[in-house]
């Protein structure tokens, strides 16, 4: 379904912005991808002027008008365009578990990462990595109890959490390959790998869209002093 009024400011490495992207390709919106460079040090003026709140991507301009905040996009997404297939369960009881774990990963998972990245002693590389380990086990969890065995959280069909939780898994790959971790492994998390490289990955709309595993260490690397100066100032 073409768009020509639907435009995404983003990044092609945010795992939130993916999120927006995995949404639309999923609703067959097209849309123009505005890329807001996150290695520069300051924000465009585009960005700010369509942000001012938080200053930050990804931002939907949709009719001229923007929406902000990834969780907010994708509901936002899939109510605009209500046709097939739908992102949000249609069961109340399965809308609120989704929303729960997606809270759970954005308020747990993602700092437990972002420690992690920019850990420097090894004390703190052992803290953050445990911290990590206990998040992956509940996720892990949470996918055996919510997929009942299917191929995806949601169950038959890939929906909210799997899009909210997918961009970030990639993340957990490049801490666990480049970092010598094992948060990973068919002993620990054979469902998260299962869903992942079996389901989620091959899915029509995710393949070909989410980044490679090693452009995206590379651009972590780059993006690490960032992230180490932001925290330092706080």
């Amino acid at each position: 379904m073409g768009e020509s009024n639907v435009k995404l400011l983003g990044w092609w490495a945010s795992p939130f912005v993916l999120r927006a992207r995995l949404a639309l390709r999923l609703k067959s919106v097209s849309y123009e991808f505005i890329e807001e460079n996150l290695l520069e040090p300051a924000r465009s003026e585009l960005l700010l002027k369509l942000n001012p709140l938080y200053k930050k991507i990804p931002v939907l301009i949709h009719d001229g008008k923007p929406i902000i905040e990834s969780q907010a996009i994708v509901q936002y997404i899939d109510e605009v365009w209500p046709h097939a297939p739908s992102i949000l369960p249609s069961d109340a009881r399965q809308r609120a578990d989704a929303r729960i774990w997606i809270s759970y990963i954005d308020d747990k998972l993602v700092p437990a990462l972002i420690v992690r990245l920019v850990a420097e002693t090894e004390d703190a590389k052992r803290a953050a990595t445990a911290e990590l380990e206990e998040t992956v086990a509940m996720l892990e969890r949470a996918l055996r109890k919510l997929s009942k065995g299917k191929d995806f959280f949601g169950g038959d069909n890939i929906g909210y959490l799997d899009i909210a939780f997918g961009p970030f898994f990639l993340w957990i790959e490049v801490i666990d390959k480049f970092n010598e971790v094992k948060l990973l492994s068919e002993a620990k998390t054979p469902s998260l790998l299962r869903w992942a490289h079996k389901s989620f990955f091959s899915h029509a709309a995710v393949k070909d869209l989410l980044p490679d595993i090693e452009k995206l260490a590379e651009y972590a690397l780059k993006f690490r002093p960032i992230l180490i100066a932001r925290f330092a100032n706080k």
